[in-house]
């Protein structure tokens, strides 16, 4: 039996360059490897590598061009023309049926690309007889949203490993799917959801079969990059996150000696950077230690260069576990705050401690981490006030902001209740779609990170305390684009007024809210940058 997993493209404002290697698949693959060692699988990435082609925007997010109507080259800039990361829906389409297979399974991951997931599956099945499955976590969420579609045969909730060797034996020995865990397919009109059961058990799983990916396809600077986890899921039930629709309510981590192992397995194939994808790498702090004296033991400094991209919890992290993690290679820390707000953070069931977050960002600088700090932007019920407060804090600290406009993911606590989602909603599942409400002004904050991380990246002294024309006149010596954000930032003071500066020249932003980002100055007192300088802020009043 020959089996075909494809990453889809995906359409957006934009794309990340890294976190892009298609580990699940991979995974998928070493599994079928070891339990059905007669099935050939193959991973095709159609949206790594194939470039970008601006399409029209749809409907569901026709809103948007204005708050991006301006293709700006300013450093504050955020979004303009709409895209499509990827290959072709015929080209890729073509390949797959050109390869024969019995069985095509396609990644869903995020409710806003699943139009393309659908596309993907439509143009296939157009050109060969042959059942697709998709799985993921839109698929685990909203299964029906993928099933309604006549190109859908099977959709895997939770994780993927056994049910798709129990389906690849199915339908090799011509059973019909009904004992296959977690699948759910269509009998007439009749959607049949079969009972979940308990996947193999981490320590069981063999490490993901890469074999189908170039090596040096995925990078971190000029580093082969391999992504890989050390454990799955998460304990905590923050209302706002869909984990546990696939991977369940708890934390399950692999013995320390078979992370090992697979890093040693990538070392050989010729990778020098490594991203952890857990959603919670350093809750079992023993054996996180472990790992981290286990890695400085074995690769000299500078060997590996590793990253845990999706976030980790500042809760976990303490002096201690922070130096044996920069000892062992990691560089870069992204920290997930959320709110400083504690109400919020109770009403999302979000873990938080702000006394806690600060002592480590402080201890994390002076080890020389790299920092970013996440925040959502709009989260329900949290006022306006509070979350320039936390912007504001997170500002007077050695960290890069990160902020996130609230989206409303289906399957996650806040979604409960609420019915399926249509698919206008399901397409407004990303950031870029700015929030659910006061719209204006979560555009306005989540322009003013940009604004503040131009400021926080100046390459002012270790230590100095400037004054805010003394960094902008910092900027202009820097290179063209510096000089245009100081201009600009100089106007917002002076004129009330954000530009951008596009074909035309400077254009006025309608939607930022001035007086909003004024207010959010006034209340930081001084801004830190990334090398520890400070910057005095000056209130629109003082200047």
């Amino acid at each position: 039996m020959k089996v075909v997993l494809l990453q889809p493209p995906v359409q957006d404002f934009y794309d990340t360059e890294v976190r892009l290697q298609p580990l699940g698949l991979c995974a998928l693959k070493a599994a079928v490897g070891l339990h059905l060692p007669g099935a050939e699988v193959r991973v095709r990435d159609y949206r790594q590598g194939w470039g970008r082609r601006t399409v029209k925007l749809p409907a569901a997010l026709a809103d948007l061009r204005a708050y991006y109507p301006v293709a700006d080259r300013s450093p504050f800039s955020t979004f303009h023309n709409y895209y499509h990361f990827g290959a072709g829906f015929e080209a890729l389409a073509a390949e797959v049926a050109g390869e024969k297979p019995d069985l095509v399974g396609i990644s869903s991951l995020f409710s806003a690309y699943h139009r393309e997931v659908l596309r993907c599956a439509e143009e296939i099945v157009a050109r060969c007889d042959v059942p697709v499955v998709v799985g993921g976590t839109h698929a685990s969420a909203a299964p029906e949203s993928l099933l309604a579609h006549p190109a859908v045969a099977y959709v895997i909730r939770g994780e993927g490993e056994r049910p798709l060797v129990e389906l690849l034996r199915a339908l090799g020995e011509g059973r019909d799917p009904s004992g296959v865990p977690n699948l759910m397919y269509r009998i007439g009109e009749r959607l049949v959801r079969n009972p979940s059961a308990e996947n193999y058990p981490l320590a069981e799983l063999p490490p993901p079969d890469f074999s189908d990916l170039p090596v040096e396809r995925y990078r971190l600077g000029r580093r082969p990059l391999a992504s890989l986890t050390a454990s799955r899921g998460c304990p905590h039930r923050c209302r706002f996150c869909s984990l546990q629709r696939t991977v369940g309510n708890g934390h399950r981590r692999r013995p320390v000696e078979s992370i090992l192992d697979e890093i040693r397995l990538r070392h050989t194939q010729g990778y020098r950077a490594l991203d952890f994808e857990d959603d919670n790498l350093t809750l079992a702090r023993s054996e996180m230690e472990t790992l981290c004296r286990g890695l400085i033991g074995e690769y000299p400094e500078g060997e590996l260069a590793l990253q845990a991209m999706n976030g980790v919890s500042y809760l976990s992290l303490d002096p201690e576990l922070l130096g044996l993690m920069r000892r062992a290679g990691f560089t870069h820390l992204n920290l997930s705050l959320v709110s400083l707000d504690e109400a919020t953070c109770r009403a999302m069931g979000r873990p938080h401690s702000a006394k806690a977050y600060v002592q480590v960002v402080h201890a994390a600088f002076r080890l020389g981490f790299r920092l970013v700090s996440y925040q959502i932007l709009g989260l329900p019920g949290e006022t306006l006030g509070s979350m320039i407060e936390t912007l504001a804090f997170s500002a007077r600290l050695p960290v890069l902001l990160g902020a996130s406009p609230f989206y409303l993911p289906p399957g996650a606590p806040l979604a409960e209740g609420l019915g399926e989602m249509d698919e206008r909603q399901l397409v407004r599942c990303r950031l870029t779609a700015l929030g659910l409400e006061s719209r204006d002004a979560i555009y306005t904050l989540f322009v003013a990170t940009r604004i503040l991380n131009f400021l926080k990246g100046l390459s002012l002294e270790v230590g100095a305390k400037v004054s805010l024309g003394e960094a902008l006149e910092a900027a202009r010596k820097l290179g063209e684009r510096e000089a245009l954000g100081a201009e600009i930032l100089e106007r917002v003071f002076r004129e009330g007024i954000l530009y951008a500066a596009g074909p035309q020249g400077l254009e006025p932003l309608p939607r930022f809210r001035t007086e909003l980002f004024c207010s959010l100055w006034g209340q930081m007192e001084y801004l830190t940058t990334q090398t520890g300088a400070t910057i005095q802020a000056r209130s629109r009043g003082d200047r």
